[in-house]
C-alpha cells in the first residue's frame, strides 16, 4: 500500500486550511478572466457593486489551478485543449472567449478557494462535505475498532484518504498468506468523486492493500440550489457552513462497522482467495498488454505491473492482483496509486468469460 503522512499531520493540515479556505456562490457575469503574456490567468470576483455582507470580502483577484482551469473549460463548453492552447499563445483571445461567455451564460457558480488560488469552479448546487467535518466524525469512529492502525492517510489537491486496517478480522489465502480486514474512505472538495467507504484488503507479506469498490458506500456533492435568486454573492466560510451532514455521518459509522465486518471480509477474501485457480497459461507480455488496453494503462505502469508479474513468479490470476497491487507502491502520485488498489478490486470482481481474455492471451 502506498504510504502517506503521518495521522498528526494531516490534522495540521487540516486545521490550516480553515483559516484560508473560503467558498463563493455567485452568478457567473460576475466573473471575469485576465491572462498576462506569460499565460498566467487570473480569476476575477468583480463583487464591488453588490454591497450586501460578506461581498466585499469574496471580491478579489484569484489564481487557479490546472484543475479548476480544465472545471471552467468545461463549464463553459470550451475544449480543454484548446482552453489551454489559448491561454498559451493567445491569451487575449482565451481572456475574449472565457469572458463572452461568462457575461451571457446566466448561470451561477460556486467558487472554492484556498490560499488564494481557485481550486474549483462547481455548480452552485454542490453538495460540500468538507474534509476537516469528517475527519472530525469519522476519526473517533476508526479509532474504536479494535486494533485499528492508520496504515496510509494522505490530502493530495484532489482527495483526502483514510485507510485503516484491523488485524481482528483475518483470512488465510494460502498456507502462510494472511491477509487483514481495513477499510477507506475517500473524499473530495474539489469534484473529483463521492464520499466513499469501501472494504479494504491488506495483504501482510508484503503491505498490498485491494479496494473492494463494488461494496462501497457513496455520497454525492449534488443538493438544492445553495443561494436565492435575490442574493448577487454568497460566501460561505467554514465556520458558518451549516452543520446538517449529522445524519449521514452516523450513516457512515454504521457502514463502517459494517465494512469490516467478518461476513463482508470474508466475502471479498474468498473472491481473492478464487483468483488463485486461474492459470494464466498464454503470455505474460500479452496478458499486461491486454490488462493495460482495458483498463488505461501507459508503458511505464504496463512495465511495473509485468516487473512485479514476473518477479512474483505466480502466473495466475492472484498473481496479476498482486502484481497490480504491488505496483501501487511503486507509483509516486498517491491518487494514481490508489487507483491501481481499486484496480486489485475490480480484477477479483471479473466473470470467467472476462478472465478468458486475460489469462489466455497471446
Amino acid at each position: 500500500m502506498k504510504s502517506g503522512r503521518t495521522l498528526v499531520d494531516l490534522a495540521q493540515e487540516l486545521e490550516r486550511q480553515i483559516a484560508t479556505k473560503q467558498d463563493l456562490v455567485l452568478p457567473s457575469s460576475l466573473l471575469q478572466c485576465r491572462t498576462d503574456e506569460g499565460g498566467n490567468l487570473k480569476l476575477i470576483v468583480d463583487a464591488g457593486n453588490h454591497p450586501a455582507s460578506g461581498v466585499i470580502k469574496g471580491g478579489g483577484e484569484y489564481g487557479i489551478t490546472s484543475l479548476a482551469r480544465r472545471q471552467l473549460a468545461d463549464k463553459l463548453k470550451i475544449p480543454f485543449a484548446y482552453f489551454e492552447r489559448m491561454r498559451a499563445g493567445q491569451p487575449d483571445l482565451l481572456d475574449r472567449n472565457v469572458n463572452t461567455w461568462l457575461q451571457t451564460e446566466g448561470d451561477r457558480r460556486m467558487i472554492r478557494t484556498l490560499d488564494g488560488q481557485v481550486r474549483a469552479v462547481l455548480s452552485d448546487r454542490y453538495r460540500r462535505l468538507d474534509n476537516f467535518d469528517l475527519a472530525e466524525n469519522v476519526l473517533p469512529i476508526l479509532q474504536r475498532l479494535e486494533g485499528a492502525r492508520f496504515e496510509s492517510v494522505e490530502l493530495t489537491d484532489t482527495k483526502m484518504y483514510l485507510k485503516v486496517i484491523t488485524p481482528r478480522v483475518e483470512f488465510e489465502v494460502a498456507p502462510g498468506d494472511i491477509v487483514q480486514a481495513g477499510i477507506v474512505i475517500t473524499n473530495s472538495e474539489v469534484g473529483c468523486g463521492t464520499l466513499s467507504v469501501q472494504p479494504l484488503i491488506y495483504r501482510l507479506v508484503c503491505k498490498n492493500g485491494l479496494i473492494a469498490s463494488d461494496h462501497a458506500l457513496r455520497k454525492t456533492h449534488v443538493g438544492r440550489s445553495l443561494s436565492s435568486e435575490e442574493e448577487s454573492v454568497t460566501v460561505f466560510r467554514d465556520d458558518t457552513l451549516a452543520a446538517d451532514d449529522r445524519a449521514f455521518f452516523l450513516k457512515v459509522r454504521d457502514v463502517v462497522e459494517a465494512a469490516v465486518s467478518e461476513a463482508t471480509f470474508r466475502q471479498v477474501a474468498m473472491k481473492l482467495q478464487k483468483t488463485r485457480d486461474i492459470r494464466l497459461t498464454g503470455d505474460p507480455v500479452k496478458t499486461v498488454e491486454v490488462l493495460a488496453n482495458r483498463y488505461t494503462l501507459n508503458d511505464t505502469e504496463r512495465a511495473g505491473v509485468l516487473r512485479h508479474l514476473i518477479i512474483e513468479g505466480d502466473l495466475s490470476g492472484y498473481g496479476l492482483v498482486n502484481a497490480v497491487t504491488h505496483y501501487s507502491q511503486d507509483v509516486e502520485d498517491y491518487d494514481r496509486a490508489t487507483e491501481f488498489e481499486a484496480l486489485g478490486g475490480k480484477l477479483i470482481e471479473l466473470a470467467p468469460t472476462e478472465w478468458k481474455g486475460l489469462a489466455h492471451a497471446a
